[in-house]
């Protein structure tokens, strides 16, 4: 599966499929740093408590290189704007952080859940800058999924930065299929547990699920404890295009209509109130 053959078929994501291409190709040309990673035996016992990885005092993971990138993404951004309204937001986001004596540390606080740093633009905030600081992360995120014990971790947030899933997997075969859960911020996927809902942590044996058709192994599983729901690419090979959560965002609005909650954490929001 292409992204172009995706579009072809879903000619309706072309926006936003265009404007997170616009994002990556600035991100792609701001100046980069990678983030080291931690001693992963100082960090052992938080983890084992259950304490990610960007929560615990003893990662010793710098962000605010992760910062700094994430505003020089914005001024690229502003200074070459993708078409469209998002112009003006963009423009008054970066006026927002040029008035910062530390906009990296703000936007890194902000992204770890910090309500006092939030500025006038939250969502877009969230968007650029996780885009930029998944790229600072990438390589502490590859470490930490090779040498993670997968077995004690198996909770329903993030064990790098503590988001809920925004998507989930099935990969591998039958009798030993395992479950993935994927964070839209960092980009780290984790091991869970096959019939447990990833919000209310609910183990009904089986989460019942939506089927849409056509939709390349892509479909709804939610719980009929919290109304909560994830969106599962039940597959292998195409995780880089359907794992993405902007390529299913019509599936977000299928779960809304049918009363489904969106419990995950997005970088991609919609208008549940939008015209039929």
């Amino acid at each position: 599966m292409t992204p172009d053959s995706w579009l072809e078929a879903h000619s309706y994501l072309s926006p936003v499929a265009e404007l997170s291409a616009a994002v990556d190709r600035a991100a792609g040309a701001i100046e980069s740093f990678e983030a080291r990673p931690p001693n992963w035996d100082d960090y052992r016992p938080d983890f084992l408590a259950g304490v990610p990885l960007l929560r615990s005092a003893e990662s010793a993971v710098d962000l605010e290189p992760g910062g700094i990138m994430a505003a020089a993404l914005v001024e690229k951004l502003a200074c070459h704007p993708p078409s469209g309204s998002l112009a003006t937001e963009i423009h008054a986001l970066h006026t927002e952080l040029q008035r910062e004596s530390n906009a990296a540390r703000r936007i890194v606080d902000f992204l770890l859940g910090d309500d006092s740093a939030a500025p006038p633009l939250p969502g877009l905030l969230r968007y650029l800058g996780w885009t930029a600081v998944a790229r600072f992360l990438a390589p502490v995120v590859l470490a930490f999924n090779s040498g993670r014990d997968e077995e004690k971790w198996l909770r329903r947030y993030c064990p790098t930065c503590g988001s809920l899933p925004a998507m989930a997997q099935l990969a591998g075969e039958e009798p030993g299929r395992q479950r993935l859960l994927s964070c839209g911020c960092c980009r780290t996927r984790w091991q869970f547990k096959r019939t447990c809902c990833p919000f209310c942590e609910t183990d009904s044996q089986r989460l019942e699920s939506l089927i849409v058709e056509g939709e390349s192994g892509l479909r709804i599983d939610h719980c009929a404890s919290c109304g909560g729901y994830i969106k599962t690419y039940d597959g292998h090979g195409s995780e880089q295009l359907l794992l993405s959560d902007w390529s299913s965002l019509h599936l977000d609005l299928l779960a809304s209509d049918r009363g489904l909650k969106r419990r995950a954490a997005s970088l991609y929001e919609f208008d549940p109130a939008r015209p039929s």
